[in-house]
């Protein structure tokens, strides 16, 4: 859906094969998914330095860490707009949006919730946000 919807913009979306450099916290990480819209190329086409949308699938084993440490870095790279945490276990998803005063918003959407990408200006129904999990993945653990 990010690819159909920023064809032929500045912006692209790239995989977790490519490098987002964070030049304020010395580190880099590897994104499943994030958006750059820099109008020109870079020098280094093998590190991003400007993601405008980060997107990560959580895992138990990644989960603290993609909340915790990883978001505090995320947050230092100026042009970050949102963050999302999606849950494919529970089919939920933790979108944390930086507002106009620089302080960042929980957006939380669950399973029935389209999610909507304000850094983008996209809105991903929840039917095509968990079309490709194999039919048997219910939030069957998820609180009532």
């Amino acid at each position: 859906a990010l690819r159909v919807h920023l064809r032929g913009t500045p912006c692209r979306v790239l995989g977790s094969d490519m490098k987002l450099r964070i030049e304020a916290a010395d580190c880099y990480y590897y994104p499943d998914l994030m958006v750059t819209c820099s109008p020109s190329l870079p020098v280094n086409q093998l590190e991003k330095t400007d993601a405008r949308l980060v997107v990560e699938v959580l895992s138990p084993s990644t989960a603290a860490y993609d909340r915790g440490e990883k978001f505090a870095n995320y947050r230092l790279l100026p042009s970050l707009q949102e963050y999302l945490l999606v849950d494919v276990d529970l089919l939920r998803c933790d979108l944390f949006r930086r507002g106009a005063d620089g302080l960042w918003v929980l957006h939380p959407f669950g399973p029935d919730d389209a999610v909507h990408l304000a850094s983008v200006d996209l809105t991903v129904p929840a039917a095509d946000l968990w079309a490709d999990l194999p039919p048997a993945a219910t939030p069957a653990s998820a609180p009532a």
